[in-house]
C-alpha cells in the first residue's frame, strides 16, 4: 500500500524530460505502473503517463502539498485529470480525443437508459410503485376529508351550550351545536398552509439530494403527526383546537412533501406510452382515501353509538371526545405500512443518470426493479448525442425565459381548480344541509355518521369514477383536452345550480340538485384536479422537476385556502327571509366563473405532453 501513496513529485522522480516537448515521460518502473493500473482501473500507457504529468504541472502541484494523501481522493483526481485538455502540447490532441470519446460513450449510455425506460413493458413493479407512491395521497385525503364529520363531533363535545338543557327543557335550535365558522375554517386552512410549505421545501430537496432520500422522511412526518392529532392535549375548546391545529400543520407539511415526490417518482419510472395513466392512478388513491375516511368514521361512530344508547335530546356522552381522536389516529396506519417499501425503492434512473451523472448506477438500478438486462443498455452509434446539460439556476432569467410560461400555466391552473375543488368538497354538508337530519333529532354519533355517509355516497358515485375515467382516457385523449373539458362542464353545472338557486333550488328538495352537484366532483377528477397533478411532473427538466411540481402544487393549495375562506364566509349569510340562499347563489356563480377562467388559462398556457418522453417535453420547452 505504501507504493500506492506516491505524490506527484514522487512520481516525477521516475520521469525523464523530453528535450523536444519538455514533457516528462515515465522510466521503466513496472511496479508503479501495475499498482496504478490496479488502483485506478485503466491501463497506464506511456501516453497516459505524459498526460498525467502535463496535467499535474498545469495544476501547479508541488512538493510538500499534502492535500492528496488519501487513496480514494487521489484516485478520483487521477481519473479526472487523466482526460483533461492541456494546451500547448502535442499529446493534448490524444487526451482531448479520449475525453470526447469518453463523453460520447457516457451520453450514449444515458440515452440507452432513458430509451429503455420509455419502451419498458408494463410490469409488476409499476403497480407496486403506484401503491407505494399513492399511499401518501391516500393519507392526505383521509386526514383532510375526515374533518367535516369530526367538526360535528367537536361541535357537540366542546360547543354544545348548557343552556339548551336548562330547566329540563330542550331548546331545538340547530345553532347550539355548531362549531363557530371561523374556528372550522382555521382548522381546515392550517393543514393546507402546512401543505404549501411542505411542497416547496420537499420539492426542492427532491431535486437537490434525490427523490428517494426525502421520500421516507415526508411519510414519517405524516405518520407521527397523524398520531399526534389524536393526542391533542387538554379538554377546554381553545386548548384542544390549538393543539390539534399544531399537529395538523405538521401533517400538512408531510402531505405537501408527498405531492411532488410521488408524481416525480412515478413519472420517471413509467414508460411514455402509459405514463399518464400511472400518474393518474397514483393520484386516484385520494378517492379511496376519501372513501376510507367515511367508512372509518361511520364504523367508529356506529360502534360508539351502539354502546352509548344516547338520544338527540340528551347531552353528548364524554366518550365522543375519544371517538374523533381515534378516527384521526387510524389514518396513520396505511401510510406506516408502506414505509418499508419506500425505503427499498431505488433512486429513479433518470435522476441518477441526468442529475447525478452516474449512468452505470442508473442501469444497475433499472436491472433490479424492471425486466431490463444490462446487455440491452449498450452503445448504439445510431443514437444522437444530447446537448450539454443546462447550467442556468432555478428562477434565473434564462429559466424564466425557457420555462416561465409553463410554470405559470401549471401554477395558475392548479390554483383555480383547487379554489373550486376544496371549497366544494370540504363544505358538502353546507350545500347538502337540507338532506341531513336536524341536529337536535340526532345524537353526536348519528350527526357525524350522516355527514360521513353523504361523503361516501359522493365518493363512490362521483369522485372515484372521475379519477378512473382519467386513468383510462388520459393517454388516449390527452391532458390538455381533458383539463379544458373538465373546467367547461364544471362551469356549466355551477351556473345551473347557482343562477336559479334562490327561486328554485332553495324551495324544492329533490334529487336533481344532488345529481348536478355530484357532477362537479366527477368532472373535477375527470378533468383539471387530476391533470394539474400530472402535467408538472412531465414538463420540466429532471434537475428542476420536483421543485417546479412543488411550486405548482403550492400555488394550488393557496387556491384551496382562498376557496375555503371565501366559500365559508360568503355562503353563511344572515338575511331574515332566506338565511343562506342569496349567499349560496353568489358562491356557486363565482365558482362557475373561476372554472371559465381556468379553461382560458389552460387554452393559452398549457402544452400537450401526451405521447412524448420527458426529455422530448424538455426539448420542446427549450425550443
Amino acid at each position: 500500500m505504501a507504493s500506492l501513496l506516491l505524490m506527484p513529485w514522487q512520481i516525477h522522480q521516475r520521469f525523464s524530460v523530453c528535450p523536444t516537448t519538455h514533457v516528462s515521460y515515465p522510466l521503466s518502473s513496472k511496479s508503479v505502473t501495475e499498482n496504478l493500473e490496479k488502483w485506478t482501473g485503466f491501463r497506464w500507457t506511456e501516453e497516459r503517463w505524459i498526460e498525467w504529468r502535463c496535467a499535474a504541472m498545469v495544476d501547479g502541484w508541488k512538493s510538500g502539498d499534502d492535500g492528496w494523501t488519501r487513496e480514494r481522493r487521489w484516485s478520483r483526481r487521477l481519473e479526472e485529470i487523466s482526460w483533461r485538455r492541456v494546451v500547448g502540447t502535442k499529446q493534448n490532441d490524444v487526451a482531448w480525443q479520449g475525453k470526447k470519446m469518453e463523453k460520447k460513450r457516457r451520453c450514449i449510455m444515458a440515452l440507452k437508459v432513458l430509451s429503455a425506460l420509455d419502451t419498458a413493458k408494463t410490469q409488476w413493479y409499476h403497480f407496486k410503485a403506484i401503491i407505494v407512491a399513492g399511499m401518501g395521497l391516500f393519507t392526505d385525503a383521509y386526514d383532510l376529508f375526515c374533518i367535516p364529520p369530526i367538526l360535528r363531533l367537536l361541535g357537540r363535545v366542546y360547543y354544545q351550550k348548557d343552556r339548551i338543557f336548562r330547566d329540563n327543557r330542550f331548546d331545538n335550535n340547530d345553532n347550539n351545536f355548531f362549531v363557530r365558522i371561523d374556528v372550522a375554517t382555521a382548522l381546515l386552512c392550517v393543514s393546507l398552509l402546512g401543505t404549501v410549505i411542505g411542497q416547496l421545501v420537499f420539492g426542492r430537496l427532491g431535486d437537490r439530494i434525490g427523490r428517494r432520500r426525502v421520500y421516507g422522511l415526508s411519510l414519517m412526518v405524516m405518520v407521527l403527526s397523524a398520531l399526534g392529532c389524536g393526542f391533542s392535549v387538554c379538554t377546554s375548546p381553545g386548548c384542544v383546537l390549538v393543539s390539534l391545529g399544531f399537529f395538523r400543520f405538521l401533517l400538512g407539511i408531510g402531505i405537501g412533501g408527498d405531492y411532488p415526490l410521488s408524481a416525480t417518482i412515478m413519472s420517471e419510472f413509467a414508460n411514455k406510452r402509459t405514463r399518464g395513466s400511472f400518474i393518474a392512478a397514483v393520484f386516484s388513491m385520494q378517492g379511496f382515501g376519501i372513501l376510507a375516511s367515511s367508512i372509518v368514521t361511520m364504523t367508529v361512530c356506529g360502534i360508539f353509538d351502539e354502546a352509548s344508547n344516547a338520544k338527540g335530546t340528551e347531552k353528548t356522552p364524554s366518550q365522543a371526545d375519544v371517538a374523533w381522536r381515534l378516527i384521526l389516529m387510524l389514518g396513520a396506519i396505511p401510510a406506516a405500512m408502506t414505509y418499508y417499501w419506500r425505503m427499498m425503492m431505488p433512486e429513479t434512473a433518470r435522476y441518477t443518470a441526468l442529475v447525478e451523472l452516474n449512468v452505470l448506477q442508473a442501469a444497475k438500478d433499472m436491472e433490479k426493479v424492471l425486466d431490463v438486462s444490462m446487455s440491452q443498455i449498450v452503445e448504439d452509434e445510431s443514437l444522437p448525442l444530447p446537448q450539454d446539460p443546462p447550467s442556468y439556476p432555478l428562477l434565473s432569467k434564462q429559466f424564466l425565459r425557457l420555462h416561465g410560461r409553463d410554470l405559470f400555466g401549471c401554477s395558475a391552473s392548479w390554483f383555480l381548480v383547487d379554489v373550486v375543488f376544496y371549497s366544494s368538497n370540504l363544505f358538502q354538508s353546507q350545500v347538502y344541509g337540507k338532506f341531513l337530519p336536524k341536529k337536535y333529532k340526532a345524537n353526536a354519533y348519528q350527526d357525524a355518521l350522516f355527514v360521513a355517509l353523504l361523503q361516501a355516497i359522493v365518493a363512490m358515485c362521483s369522485t372515484i369514477p372521475g379519477y378512473w375515467f382519467t386513468v383510462y382516457f388520459i393517454d388516449r385523449i390527452g391532458r390538455r383536452k381533458i383539463q379544458m373539458m373538465g373546467f367547461l362542464v364544471m362551469a356549466l353545472v355551477y351556473f345551473a345550480l347557482g343562477i336559479p338557486y334562490k327561486f328554485y333550488w332553495v324551495k324544492h328538495v329533490n334529487a336533481g340538485f344532488m345529481v348536478l352537484y355530484g357532477l362537479t366532483f366527477f368532472f373535477a377528477n375527470f378533468g383539471p384536479n387530476t391533470t394539474t397533478f400530472i402535467v408538472p411532473a412531465e414538463l420540466f427538466p429532471a434537475r428542476f422537476r420536483s421543485t417546479c411540481h412543488g411550486i405548482s402544487g403550492a400555488a394550488g393549495k393557496v387556491g384551496a385556502i382562498v376557496g375555503v375562506i371565501g366559500f365559508a364566509f360568503v355562503s353563511h349569510g344572515k338575511t331574515e327571509e332566506h338565511p343562506k340562499a342569496v349567499e349560496m347563489t353568489v358562491s356557486l356563480v363565482i365558482l362557475g366563473g373561476v372554472c371559465i377562467l381556468g379553461m382560458v388559462v389552460t387554452y393559452f398556457f398549457t402544452p400537450e405532453t401526451n405521447g412524448k418522453s420527458l426529455e422530448e417535453n424538455e426539448e420542446y420547452d427549450e425550443e
